[in-house]
């Protein structure tokens, strides 16, 4: 069973007297352990089949199973629920808070999980030593450079022991050695047996995954395994 399938998602804005589409029928499917990118221009759609896959927004027809879960005829509630045990989320700007420190901010999953504090600081504490951060965890924020910010947010989103990372332009907001850092960073997690989906516009980034699912006017244009040659000129369009 693949650990996600899409078949015919659409979703439609109501924009009022303009009704936009934003996808249009996309039908994917991705097995435990993969490591894929979801590769398009802005307005491609991307974002919107990010969503759709991170349980963040329901398509207007069509269906969706994540780990055999029907996603799409889940409460609100319930989409939380699976959004905490199975996704671990990477943003761009890392959404981070302010105020607490690096193992706090990792504990947070744990939090809406129900753990206790116990559990809460001795797995928060793990997840900060897989991404090399353990002599960091008592730092805020404006503490941390660009990248080890990116590394709390990682270590977030393993914290819980999730199905899949999905990482959304995980290094938009760093320079290109820290990109290079955090992609290394994901690279080894998923030698480690994790589910990766990075979406991005950026081709060089999008050559670390081995496989790409390219998105052009809301549905899929092309998806294919990247060679070794992509990957080592870092030129997958």
């Amino acid at each position: 069973m693949a650990l996600i399938e899409t078949h015919d998602l659409w979703k439609v804005y109501d924009m009022g007297a303009v009704k936009v589409q934003a996808l249009c029928g996309v039908s994917i499917s991705i097995q435990r352990g993969e490591y894929v990118a979801i590769m398009g221009p802005s307005g491609s759609g991307k974002s919107t089949l990010m969503n759709m896959i991170g349980c963040l927004d329901t398509p207007t027809q069509g269906s969706y199973e994540l780990n055999g879960t029907a996603v799409t005829s889940l409460s609100d509630d319930e989409l939380a629920a699976i959004r905490n045990r199975e996704i671990g989320f990477v943003f761009q700007t890392f959404n981070l808070l302010p105020r607490a420190s690096a193992l706090h901010n990792v504990e947070l999953p744990l939090i809406y999980s129900g753990d206790d504090a116990a559990t809460r600081t001795a797995k928060a504490k793990k997840s900060l030593a897989l991404v090399d951060l353990a002599d960091r965890m008592d730092h805020r924020p404006n503490e941390l450079s660009g990248g080890q910010r990116q590394r709390v947010a990682v270590a977030r989103a393993l914290v819980n022991s999730p199905s899949l990372i999905l990482a959304d332009e995980p290094t938009g907001n760093l320079d290109s050695k820290t990109s290079h850092e955090i992609m290394l960073l994901l690279d080894r997690l998923h030698e480690q047996g994790n589910t990766i989906i990075v979406v991005t516009h950026e081709s060089d980034i999008a050559a670390y995954a081995d496989r790409i699912i390219q998105i052009r006017d809301g549905k899929v244009y092309r998806d294919h395994i990247v060679t070794h040659e992509e990957k080592s000129q870092g030129n997958v369009a």
